[in-house]
């Protein structure tokens, strides 16, 4: 019976949006079930191909760079603070450069900065890329460009 009320409060949780096999462990485990069950709804979850961490991994960084991009560096934190294994971070971060992620997250801003003086221009964009995780050498050279 605890399995069934465990699946069920699980699915619920993850109606709203996906989640990791930790962020599921935590949640099920904060609500009080035994490890043991935990383990079995996970399991369940898993063959119902409901929890997925490639393709959840593969998800948040394709969500992440339309709406917010940011550095890989803070991409790779993000999803590690989710329960996301290394190896899977490496490798679905290794195709994007912090260069390319950075101009597309000033693309939608520069418009409003133009009228800006000089000086000003470059303090915001500056501090709203340093603010995404950039780096200096890659916010100095996305203003250059």
């Amino acid at each position: 019976m605890t399995n069934k009320k465990a699946y069920n409060q699980a699915v619920r949780y993850l109606s709203k949006r996906p989640k990791t096999i930790w962020q599921m462990r935590q949640y099920l485990a904060q609500k009080g079930y035994a490890q043991e069950d935990v383990l079995k709804v996970i399991a369940k979850l898993i063959s119902y191909n409901y929890l997925d961490d490639e393709a959840f991994a593969r998800q948040f960084i394709d969500s992440r760079i339309r709406s917010k991009p940011k550095s890989v560096f803070a991409l790779g934190y993000e999803l590690s603070q989710k329960g996301i294994a290394p190896e899977l971070i490496q490798k679905y971060l290794e195709p994007y450069n912090d260069l390319d992620l950075a101009c597309k997250a000033v693309a939608p801003k520069i418009n409003s900065w133009c009228c800006l003086e000089k000086s000003e221009c470059r303090n915001k964009l500056m501090n709203f890329l340093r603010y995404r995780g950039f780096d200096y050498s890659v916010c100095q050279a996305v203003w250059e460009q």
